[in-house]
């Protein structure tokens, strides 16, 4: 007599392999309407950091990383796990697509040939002190990529699209809002601090600008400190300053090399969204986009990365935060430090 499998009697999931009894419960699908809690608190955080940036003219990502660590308390409340993890992931990639249309070859060539070769050498030294600081002080290779990185090219902006291209494998939430918290409190210090330096020193406008914009990671920062010294000084400090986003590119191409899994070819697929930044890049080069439709992509690329930075800065687990102490910013300060004499360095030599 042969014994005929029994169907079941019921539809629920086949539980999981350790799951001997079926005690646990298949875990849920994330329907649509779960996203809508997580992208509004969101969504009104970066609100709230945009009139508070308004209000007290810093930086909208600044305020953005403000607002969201003072909403951390809300990383517990499951029901906005969803939302915030699509604002800190999917919003950001947007986000870093439109940067694209604050990249031109043409802020590329207009500090000339000497000027771009400074900007770059200053840019390899401040991203490699990164990665070798991180290591000093006990961080991953990974960490000083992204430390060094976000110093090196333009701040907390660079240092989102860095997390994007490394993904949560590579660097925690936590790590990135550590580095995000070290950049901003050293660009405030470097916009009240290099414009006396560049004075004390005697420094011409010109030298001045290129100090600024070589040295001070956020473009408004950058733009801002050299305009105190003249508006000469703060038209050399913004097409230096593009000059160094513009760089963002191959920084994040060079990344996405770095860290293929394994060094073998599949890993080294470049992701999705880093083809759209090169390909909006590529198309404002040739000049086809309008003016008033990159003004507007661009104002909206800052709001998608403010409300990325405001998500992951809620989201981050604030005991990592205070575990690491100040090591963190010990390594975005050396860099920056870095950044700095190499600017400075430059600066004097090209505008002697």
């Amino acid at each position: 007599m042969s014994l005929k499998p029994v169907a079941p009697r019921h539809s629920r999931p086949l539980p999981a392999a350790a799951d001997l009894f079926g005690d646990i419960e298949p875990t849920p699908q994330v329907r649509l309407k779960d996203y809508v809690p997580g992208l509004v608190v969101a969504l009104l955080a970066t609100m709230a950091a945009g009139y508070m940036a308004d209000q007290y003219g810093a930086p909208l990502t600044l305020m953005a990383l403000l607002v969201g660590l003072a909403l951390n308390f809300l990383s517990g409340d499951p029901r906005l796990t969803p939302g915030l993890s699509f604002a800190a992931k999917d919003i950001l990639r947007l986000g870093i697509i439109l940067i694209g249309v604050r990249v031109t070859l043409g802020d590329m060539l207009a500090i000339g040939w000497q000027g771009f070769a400074a900007m770059l050498a200053i840019l390899a030294a401040t991203f490699l002190s990164g990665i070798a600081l991180a290591r000093l002080f006990g961080f991953s290779r990974a960490f000083g990529t992204l430390a060094g990185g976000a110093v090196a090219i333009c701040g907390g902006s660079a240092a989102m699209a860095l997390a994007a291209t490394l993904s949560d494998r590579r660097v925690s939430q936590s790590e990135v809002t550590m580095v995000l918290v070290g950049i901003a409190a050293v660009g405030a210090a470097a916009m009240a601090l290099y414009p006396p330096i560049a004075l004390g020193l005697g420094l011409s406008d010109s030298a001045a600008g290129f100090l600024m914009g070589a040295a001070i990671h956020d473009v408004a920062q950058a733009v801002g400190a050299g305009a105190s010294v003249s508006a000469v000084a703060g038209d050399t400090a913004t097409i230096v300053k593009l000059s160094r986003v513009a760089m963002l590119a191959p920084m994040l191409l060079l990344v996405a090399a770095m860290f293929r899994d394994g060094g073998k070819a599949k890993g080294a697929a470049m992701p999705l969204f880093l083809v759209g930044f090169f390909a909006v890049a590529a198309i404002n080069s040739s000049g086809i986009i309008p003016a008033a439709a990159a003004n507007l992509a661009g104002r909206a690329s800052g709001w998608m990365l403010a409300m990325a930075i405001a998500a992951a800065a809620i989201r981050s687990p604030m005991k990592d935060l205070l575990a690491a102490g100040p090591r963190p910013l010990l390594v975005v300060a050396g860099a920056s430090i870095v950044a700095l004499a190499g600017a400075l360095a430059a600066a004097l030599l090209l505008f002697a």
